[in-house]
């Protein structure tokens, strides 16, 4: 039973996204589109006889930055080495790049045999917010010059392949702005997922800004309960969504091969796991 390691095409990273809804992981009901808008040739499968078993994303964000996510088998396949195998074909994809990932504590020993190290934590915070007390402000294609600037002080990543996709308006996934003197200083995405919706990232100069940008991406959404991942550094954003009933839900360890990423102080909230 060899397996045939391949690029995964956009239907099959919908298939993907399925198995993560089984295991629980709640994606974005757009989220293949802009996950594989990013870097098309950055989702790959495990097939036995034909049938994908297998699955895993490598997604080169910019020239130096890549993120590892999607890692997925088939649970009648488990235990064979057809997901480790995949895996090493997928870092390839990465070249000399930094790979990251936000990984689930019980794979952390596994991920650091690979060479990944431990450089913080993501955690997912679970609530529903009150409407907001000003109505959002949409972000307008004027405005991507800003957020990709925002965007790559806030994360240490220039990304703008992937925020074109991220912040695209579409029915289920909105952006709202934060501006000052008609200045855009952050920003929110908010998309509906199967099971309510998530906000992320969140970039704005400090936790009350971000927790209305939030307020307001809700709103939008109209989807409840509201998910957002924060950098576990993040304490003040934390204990503001705390004090409006949220809480801890799960938490992932963010790792890095390669020399790690530093986010700055205006990265309130990121994007996804998946792709950081």
């Amino acid at each position: 039973m060899t397996p045939l390691f391949r690029t995964a095409s956009l239907p099959e990273v919908r298939l993907m996204l399925d198995w993560a809804a089984a295991e629980g992981w709640n994606p974005g009901l757009e989220d293949a589109e802009a996950f594989h808008a990013t870097d098309p040739e950055g989702f790959f499968l495990a097939e036995i006889d034909g049938q994908p078993v297998a699955a895993i994303s490598v997604v080169n964000l910019s020239d130096s930055v890549a993120f590892l996510g999607l890692y997925l088998c088939l649970p009648a396949f488990r235990g064979e080495g057809i997901g480790y195998g995949l895996w090493r074909h997928a870092l390839g994809h990465a070249g000399a790049r930094t790979v990251g990932l936000d990984g689930v504590p019980a794979q952390e020993a596994n991920y650091a045999r690979s060479g990944f190290v431990r450089t913080g934590q993501s955690a997912r915070y679970l609530g529903h917010l009150a409407a907001p007390d000003q109505p959002a402000d949409l972000i307008e294609a004027e405005d991507h010059a800003a957020i990709f600037a925002l965007d790559h002080a806030a994360t240490g990543i220039a990304r703008p392949a992937f925020l074109r996709a991220w912040v695209r308006q579409t029915a289920t996934r909105k952006t709202v702005a934060l501006r000052d003197d008609g200045t855009l200083i952050g920003f929110a995405t908010v998309r509906q997922c199967r099971d309510g919706c998530k906000i992320g990232p969140i970039v704005a100069p400090d936790a009350d800004r971000a927790l209305r940008l939030a307020r307001q991406a809700a709103a939008l959404s109209g989807e409840s309960p509201v998910m957002i991942d924060l950098p576990a550094s993040n304490t003040h954003l934390a204990t503001a969504l705390h004090d409006h009933g949220f809480s801890p839900v799960f938490s992932t360890a963010r790792m890095y091969r390669g020399t790690a990423v530093s986010a700055g102080a205006t990265l309130q909230a990121i994007a996804s796991m998946e792709l950081g």
